[in-house]
């Protein structure tokens, strides 16, 4: 790595340290579920200083940029976690095949909590797995890890894709999947990517819903449901 790499990196942790919000910072460690290392920034200010030290680096190579979002990932620290992701998701005109290796390391390696989970694959992870179908093989195989985190983002890695009317059916094969999975983490994840296609579809999920209601974990099921017509919430919430 480059000195003047690392002496970039630095300048954000100290950037960072400047901004750190102590008050919010205990807040953070008391009610999280999850250990959780952070300068205590809200996240709308980690963002802002993500968006202005991309500037500076956005006309370098993927490669760079990437070899940068691993020197912030390696900190453990929840914000640079979150600027690495976010650089990441900047990129995404550039990602290639390739990278897909890369990103799995990160998420089995750097995500430690539903937070991480959730941003990176929402963005960064979530629009290479659009780009790049070949890969879901690989991503239904997360759904049957022993990992948590890889479970749940085997739901949550599709909703970019959902969003925008794709991979309907992969969706449904992963709750299937996922269905009688005892992690509430695992149980929220595929609830929320059935709530996310019930915004398009809201006849196939109220279908799904009421075919397997009596194995589904309630809390799977109330995130599913979610955003149904009151009246197909009764009934998927009436007990047989």
């Amino acid at each position: 790595m480059k000195s003047e790499d690392i002496k970039f990196i630095q300048e954000i942790k100290e950037e960072l340290i400047k901004n750190t919000d102590h008050k919010f910072q205990e807040r953070v460690k008391k009610f999280s579920k999850c250990q959780i290392i952070t300068y205590g920034l809200r996240t709308p200010v980690t963002r802002k200083i993500s968006a202005n030290y991309f500037s500076k680096i956005k006309k370098r190579s993927k490669q760079d940029i990437f070899d940068l979002c691993e020197l912030l990932l390696k900190s453990g620290y929840s914000e640079e976690r979150t600027i690495a992701f976010d650089w990441a998701f900047r990129v995404k005109r550039q990602y290639t095949l390739s990278d897909f290796e890369r990103f799995e390391s990160w998420l089995r390696t750097f995500v430690t909590g539903w937070g991480s989970c959730d941003d990176f694959c929402t963005h960064a992870l979530g629009a290479f797995i659009f780009q790049f179908p070949e890969v879901i093989p690989e991503v239904k195989k997360w759904a049957e890890s022993d990992n948590r985190w890889l479970k749940r983002a085997s739901a949550v890695v599709f909703i970019y894709s959902i969003r925008r009317d794709t991979y309907i059916e992969h969706g449904f094969e992963i709750a299937d999947i996922l269905l009688l999975d005892h992690d509430d983490m695992v149980q929220k994840g595929y609830g929320w990517m059935l709530k996310e296609i019930s915004n398009l579809y809201p006849q196939k999920v109220f279908e799904y819903v009421m075919q397997k209601k009596d194995v589904m974990p309630r809390t799977s099921l109330r995130y599913a449901i979610e955003k149904l017509s009151p009246e197909l919430k009764k009934k998927a919430m009436a007990k047989n």
